[in-house]
């Protein structure tokens, strides 16, 4: 027995949920023709086998064919998904976990030129300014069909095993209805009354209930607030919520508060690194005491101490942590092992979330495990044999490196050019909103230091270091320098400094300042922020049609606040070839792709984002003294097989290179590169 308000169980309705953690409806993105296959199971299977209560799975599980996916969802309109369903929540049940899923119809949240082809439709003949397809108006047939829709999936959820499913009522159909500003229609459906738009939904959950009977757990997740001129109130939305509660239908409310229509307002309802942390928690606990309904509710609570204060100060009766569970999924078995230091913490990057938006899959950005559950390990196995491993950079991937190298039981060495670990990360974590990302260092650094990683700071190896050691294995994780030398002219650019000297503070920003930003990723961007804030003009060009392509939606969300009341603009769509010093001024050519048009503009001082060339030297150094000369057999790498090339007799160690020391990528590149390599020597 424990006194844990988190680990408490809790009964909702005939269900026994065994503590107070859940994982909230979200996509990952990982079905296979819309079916939640074995790659989405594992997913869920392993937080189920680490101790969490609930985990509702597949945010917008379609359940009508003019609801097309706009990005890789679970299609419930199909019976082929029960038995997937059924595979999925038999492997959650086997460990003693509730298993719901998230029904939705996307109405105008979505596209034409999808799926099938059918028009999008929505009580609004305004189209979404996230989706930009431009709805037709809802008729009454469509209102009947799509009813009967939302029926048979339950339907089919609930054959599949599941315990229970939420409607999805922000930003999509249901909520297009009951909120003012999204509600065109006249008659029983109209925006005339909060009876006529609630009476959609309603009619819905009436439909749902009929189908699958008073014992299986059906819920709402919607906006109790849209935060917008206009729109639902808060006091409208504790007067929904109330009414919800009244049906004697709906068993429990899960609550958010905003609205999802632009990248701005999903941020502030998903708030992402910078921003603060449970924003709407005491929101939540309102709509719990005016209902006393069993309330849902998760927005950017990363910490136990978070949610355990949610739990025991009665604002929640279930603490959603899903991007936390994305970043450790073990996350409840460490709390109930007293191992809470020992939690892998979500740094707020919202990677997976960005991801998915831009047809991706969900990631987490420190753990490349997460969504490769069929073929990556969140749990490290000791190695047969122990060997001597020397790593050169504590980065992310080095550090990842030297965490795997050490749960395997090799013995590690790690050499570092800086005083502190990091490499970009921190130079990363330097910008306020961005500080959250030296936890990605900070917590490999805790679990190195609890496996007696050897670590040499301020040493900048040379290949005697190496050699002295007498490794078995070396692995160069050296990191890049920024690159500084254009395709378009021959040499480095005396006349520029970089992003870092920005974002390091090692160079001021000057008067006016042209950002040349061709690598579309975040240095640009903070560099931009940086000159901003100190009053330069700025110019940020990009040759790109459009601008920071590698800052996805959300992410964008908070440079766009902090740079547009600035005097900043922006340049698509053109090419720097050259930059001149004339007298204390600095003139650039400047070209496109498109033409052969170019002119020149002055600048007091151009800064160029151009990714990073790799540290390599030492590599190529080391690389004729290796058994494998520096050689990686792809095949066996994907396949999770150890290295075994043997390219030279003579060598005495493998000697193997990772992240930026091999090309320019990102932090999460450089945690993959590391654990797949790692976890098989």
């Amino acid at each position: 027995m424990t006194s844990d308000p988190l680990l408490q169980p809790y009964r909702l309705k005939h269900l026994t949920l065994k503590n107070r953690v859940m994982i909230t409806s979200h996509e990952p993105a990982y079905p296979e023709d819309g079916m939640p296959k074995e790659r989405y199971r594992a997913y869920h299977e392993e937080r189920a086998r680490a101790g969490v209560a609930l985990t509702m799975t597949a945010g917008s599980a379609a359940v009508s064919k003019d609801s097309p996916p706009v990005f890789n969802n679970v299609l419930a309109y199909k019976d082929e998904v029960v038995p997937w369903i059924r595979e999925l929540t038999d492997a959650c049940h086997d460990h003693g976990c509730a298993v719901m899923i998230q029904l939705t119809h996307l109405g105008r949240r979505t596209g034409w030129n999808k799926g099938d082809w059918l028009p999008s439709v929505s009580s609004s003949r305004h189209r979404e300014p996230a989706h930009r397809a431009f709805p037709k108006l809802i008729e009454d047939w469509d209102i009947e069909r799509i009813i009967g829709d939302f029926a048979d999936a339950a339907e089919r959820m609930k054959a599949g095993g599941m315990d229970g499913i939420e409607l999805q009522v922000y930003g999509h159909l249901l909520d297009q209805f009951w909120s003012p500003l999204s509600n065109d229609l006249d008659g029983p459906y109209g925006a005339d009354t909060l009876e006529n738009r609630l009476r959609f939904p309603l009619d819905v959950l009436g439909a749902v209930r009929e189908r699958v009977g008073d014992d299986f757990i059906v819920g709402f997740r919607y906006t109790a607030d849209e935060v917008q001129k206009g729109g639902i109130t808060a006091e409208e939305g504790i007067e929904i919520s109330k009414r919800l509660a009244d049906t004697g239908q709906v068993d429990f409310l899960n609550v958010i508060r905003g609205r999802i229509h632009t990248d701005p307002a999903m941020t502030d309802v998903i708030p992402v690194q910078g921003m603060r942390n449970a924003p709407h928690l005491d929101f939540a606990g309102e709509v719990r005491k005016a209902t006393g309904m069993p309330v849902f509710h998760a927005a950017k609570i990363p910490d136990i101490a978070t949610a355990r204060h949610a739990i025991a100060s009665g604002l929640l009766d279930m603490v959603g942590m899903t991007r936390a569970h994305i970043a450790d999924p073990h996350l409840v078995r460490k709390v109930m092992e007293g191992r809470e230091d020992d939690i892998r913490p979500c740094v707020g990057a919202t990677y997976c979330l960005d991801r998915i938006y831009q047809a991706g899959e969900a990631l987490c950005m420190h753990n490349a495990a997460t969504g490769r559950e069929l073929t990556m390990p969140h749990e490290i196995e000791p190695a047969e044999t122990k060997r001597k491993i020397v790593i050169v950079g504590a980065g992310p991937g080095g550090l990842e490196a030297a965490r795997v190298a050490a749960e395997r039981g090799h013995e590690v060495v790690v050499f570092e050019a800086a005083p502190d670990p990091g490499g970009q990360v921190r130079l990363t974590a330097r910008s306020p909103r961005r500080r959250e990302m030296i936890s990605i260092i900070d917590w490999r650094m805790a679990q190195c230091s609890a496996r007696g990683v050897v670590f040499h700071f301020n040493t900048w190896a040379e290949a005697d270091h190496i050699t002295a050691e007498n490794p078995d294995v070396v692995i160069m994780a050296t990191g890049g320098m920024p690159n500084t030398q254009l395709f378009e002219q021959a040499g480095e650019k005396a006349n520029v400094v970089t992003s870092w000297d920005l974002i390091s503070g090692d160079v001021k920003p000057a008067g006016s300042v042209l950002i040349y930003d061709e690598s579309g990723d975040h240095p640009g961007l903070q560099a931009a922020e940086i000159a901003a804030e100190a009053g330069s003009t700025v110019e940020i060009m990009t040759p790109d049609r459009v601008f920071a392509p590698d800052i996805m939606g959300m992410n964008l969300v908070p440079y766009m606040r902090a740079l547009q009341d600035k005097d900043v603009t922006f340049t698509v769509t053109r090419r720097l070839l050259d930059v001149r010093r004339e007298g204390n001024k600095l003139t650039a050519l400047i070209g496109t792709d498109y033409s052969d048009h170019t002119d020149e503009a002055l600048y007091d001082q151009v800064v160029l984002n151009y990714g990073t060339l790799p540290l390599d030297e030492l590599y190529f150094e080391l690389k004729p003294m290796s058994s494998n000369l520096g050689a990686v057999d792809y095949d066996a790498l994907i396949g999770g097989r150890p290295q075994a090339l043997q390219r030279n007799r003579d060598g005495v160690f493998q000697l193997f290179r990772i992240g930026d020391a091999v090309s320019a990528r990102n932090t999460h590149a450089a945690i993959y590169d590391a654990l797949r390599l790692v976890k098989d020597l």
